[in-house]
């Protein structure tokens, strides 16, 4: 089997590490639950090349992530649900009947997007998948204000919409002030568990832990930042840091485990006013 551009080959190329007695064991035996984790990490890897403004990266991940999409899709053609033309179908009608001011006859064109239109069809498409899942025997109850928010979210980026969505009705602090104290609450309730743990994780710690986080999202969208960002720029201020430390060690011969704290901090704030002087000149 030879590579094409074709997306039929990728297609063909599942079906066959999909086959029990001929296909890649490893492939065989995957389900949609195990694979998720792997689609999830696909589109962190998409972002990440994006972030670097790395188009050959990019060009590799968005394929990797095309993979995904044809893997669950195979499963489930599979199990007789739907395929990867059911996948394709299904986005492409809902992206012509979202856009007529795009797509639409010249009436529907000219007028451009009407306001409340987009409401109107995103009701509409509710009411088809409403009718979707009756007939595949899936019976919904009337979705809370909550049940929008997926549940497959990186958490960070899940609290900060389940706290979105709750202040629609007005649970929410109207100022960070509120927050700020909320967080010094649950930082002392974290540490009184800490406490009482005697050294050992806990359940509990574990909670009074989630709560901490759950509060600094809640100050974040009260600033109006996102966390998840906030916290991928911490993570690549880290990654430089960390980096310079290395590089020290290396320029001098040494190995980072013989290196002490205090050595590797002087590092750490040789970088950081480094990066500091470097914004002034910007």
């Amino acid at each position: 089997m030879q590579p094409s551009r074709d997306i039929s080959r990728l297609i063909e190329i599942m079906a066959a590490l999909r086959q029990p007695e001929t296909g890649c064991p490893w492939d065989v035996e995957q389900t949609f639950e195990t694979i998720a984790p792997y689609t999830i990490e696909e589109a962190y890897e998409v972002s990440d090349a994006i972030h670097r403004g790395d188009p050959v990266d990019l060009c590799e991940e968005l394929g990797d992530l095309l993979l995904q999409v044809v893997y669950h899709a195979r499963m489930a053609e599979e199990d007789g649900t739907f395929a990867f033309p059911d996948v394709v179908e299904a986005v492409t009608t809902k992206m012509i009947r979202r856009h007529p001011h795009v797509f639409g006859n010249e009436e529907a064109r000219s007028a451009g997007m009407v306001k409340g239109l987009w409401e109107r069809i995103k009701s509409e498409e509710k009411r088809e998948r409403a009718e979707r899942r009756a007939a595949a025997g899936l019976q919904d109850k009337a979705p809370g204000l909550l049940d929008g928010v997926a549940r497959a979210l990186p958490a960070l980026m899940e609290a900060e919409k389940l706290q979105k969505q709750a202040s629609k009705v007005g649970f929410d602090w109207g100022k960070p002030g509120p927050v700020i104290a909320k967080i010094r609450e649950e930082l002392d309730e974290l540490e009184a568990e800490i406490a009482a743990s005697e050294g050992d994780a806990t359940p509990g710690m574990e909670d009074e832990l989630g709560d901490v986080l759950f509060a600094v999202a809640n100050l974040a969208r009260h600033l109006k930042l996102e966390p998840e960002k906030a916290l991928a720029g911490t993570n690549r201020k880290f990654r430089r840091r960390f980096a310079a430390i290395e590089d020290a060690a290396l320029d001098q011969g040494r190995d980072l485990n013989d290196m002490t704290l205090d050595e590797m901090e002087a590092e750490w704030q040789a970088a950081k006013l480094g990066e500091g002087k470097a914004r002034e000149q910007v």
